[in-house]
């Protein structure tokens, strides 16, 4: 297979020589090594047979070869320069083939840049439309790329659904890099067909740039690795460059790593409860469960601060356990009308014994099994589809609740709807912040909840921030509704004084109503 490279190779980084031309410069380097040496032993009045030179050379000239990177020997294969999917330069040959791009940028004066993107959500398209699936839009990124990079640019695949291209940057500057990254991100989104199923895929881009002496190829994968963490993390698909401010996040992103098990430890993570409503008749239900962190440097934060980190680090699940331990502790001696509701991530449905581990800290509070709820999204449910569904029937048969969570936000299908036993769904909060005002949103979510009455599922909105939406998910049949009009999430001591007026702990006469504009903080 012809490496990429040489196809896409800067005219100021010449292709790896023929094999004769290497095996002759590694002559070289043997001959001088043993002419050196022969000077060295006349010098020292030494006198040596020629066939111990030719065996001194021979040995010479093993060592060097067998030193010499694998891809640098002369009979190297150029497959040990490419990847094997897509047939794109690899990783290692990008960083060697980048340093000398970088070097002679330099002596024009000039910088190079590199462009990452990263397909949004890949396990889960491959969990949901199967590996043939994923490899063919591997191979569909790979081909697009090809085709809008421009000649001197080497293209890559770094690892796994992560794909670079170095770019020398001319007397134009980063405008035409930008039209390229803008290019990409519209031939990236055109449907495509997977799995009989056509198919909008998205992406994530990061751009970096470096020039001087000092520039390295490490440097500029450090820069675009960061921009593309921002990019992933801001989630609207524009391609984005590297900022200075990122190394901060960086090092705010590794303190919350170095510190994240001391703070579980301490029981310094505390829960928030969010209230959750019937929109039928204003009565609290109960509370989603979140995450929070008054950090000694940091300040405080929302789960949706850390948890990325935790989630990253492999913290996510001891972080949700230790929540959940704290919450169904507390919530004994509530009103036992009201539920509890745990979002769960990702990397949690790695772990096959995560079922279990929920039924013993659920044995050991004591709390009734029913009166809890575990939030899933679509995401986590289609990384690893067949554990997935393992941990989810383990969950269900104990009588524990189950809501997939974010709907409208992954590739569901109404066959995962139907063949899954959730008691209910949350839709996404981007389709129910601007409802209002959005014709279009107001039919996704009309759809939605007439999907879910069909197939006799309680829809659940999230993010409800005002009176007029609340009262047309109530008109339309949504049975339930979160977010901030109804409060920011409260502290234990906040839920227990709402529930001591509202009359819904242990031994109160009964439950009231909220009030006609029921907002419960702040």
């Amino acid at each position: 297979m012809r490496p990429l490279f040489a196809m896409h190779g800067p005219p100021d980084t010449p292709a790896p020589p023929p094999v004769r031309a290497r095996l002759f410069a590694l002559g070289l380097a043997g001959g001088a090594f043993m002419v050196a040496v022969a000077i060295l032993l006349i010098q020292l009045g030494f006198v040596l047979p020629a066939k111990i030179i030719l065996f001194l050379t021979a040995a010479a000239l093993t060592v060097i070869y067998w030193r010499m990177p694998l891809a640098q020997r002369p009979d190297a294969d150029p497959v040990d320069r490419t990847d094997a999917l897509t047939g794109l330069t690899n990783r290692p040959q990008l960083q060697r083939a980048g340093q000398a791009m970088i070097d002679a940028a330099h002596g024009r004066k000039r910088g190079v840049a590199l462009l990452l993107l990263d397909i949004d959500r890949f396990r889960a398209i491959a969990g949901s439309f199967g590996h043939a699936a994923g490899d063919a839009l591997l191979q569909h990124v790979a081909k697009t790329l090809r085709g809008e990079a421009p000649s001197e640019a080497i293209v890559a695949r770094f690892e796994g659904d992560c794909f670079g291209c170095l770019i020398p940057v001319d007397a134009r500057g980063r405008d035409r890099i930008n039209r390229l990254a803008e290019r990409l991100a519209i031939r990236i989104a055109q449907p495509i067909r997977l799995a009989d199923q056509e198919f909008a895929p998205r992406a994530a881009i990061a751009l970096a740039q470096v020039e001087g002496t000092t520039a390295t190829i490490d440097q500029l994968i450090r820069r675009a690795d960061l921009a593309l963490i921002a990019a992933k993390s801001r989630g609207d698909g524009r391609p984005l460059w590297f900022d200075p401010a990122m190394e901060a996040a960086m090092a705010e992103r590794n303190m919350i790593v170095s510190d994240l098990r001391a703070a579980l430890t301490n029981g310094d993570i505390q829960p928030r409860f969010e209230p959750q409503v019937d929109l039928g008749n204003a009565r609290l239900t109960g509370f989603e469960v979140l995450a929070h962190w008054d950090h000694p440097i940091l300040g405080a934060m929302t789960a949706e601060r850390f948890m990325p980190v935790a989630e990253a680090s492999g913290l996510s699940g001891d972080v949700s356990l230790a929540l959940m331990r704290q919450a169904m502790a507390a919530a004994r001696d509530w009103d036992p009308s009201l539920t509890l509701s745990f979002p769960l991530t990702t990397a949690q449905f790695h772990d096959a014994w995560l079922a279990q581990k929920i039924i013993k800290t659920l044995t050991e509070c004591g709390f009734p099994a029913h009166r809890l709820e575990v939030e899933i999204t679509e995401n986590a449910l289609f990384a690893n589809m067949a554990l997935a569904q393992s941990i989810v029937v383990s969950l269900k048969n104990q009588g524990i609740g189950l809501a997939l969570d974010e709907f409208g936000s992954g590739y569901s299908s109404l066959a995962h709807l139907r063949a899954l036993p959730f008691d209910r769904v949350r839709i996404d909060p981007d389709f129910i912040g601007d409802m209002a005002a959005d014709p279009e949103l107001m039919k996704i979510v009309t759809a939605i909840v007439q999907l879910g009455d069909n197939l006799n599922l309680p829809i659940a909105a999230k993010g409800l921030r005002d009176a007029e939406t609340q009262e047309r998910l109530r008109i339309i049949g949504c049975a339930h509704g979160q977010g901030p009009f109804y409060g920011a999430p409260m502290d234990l001591g906040q839920v227990r004084q709402l529930l001591a007026e509202k009359r819904l702990l242990a031994g109160s006469a009964s439950s009231s109503p909220f009030p006609t504009i029921p907002r419960l903080a702040g």
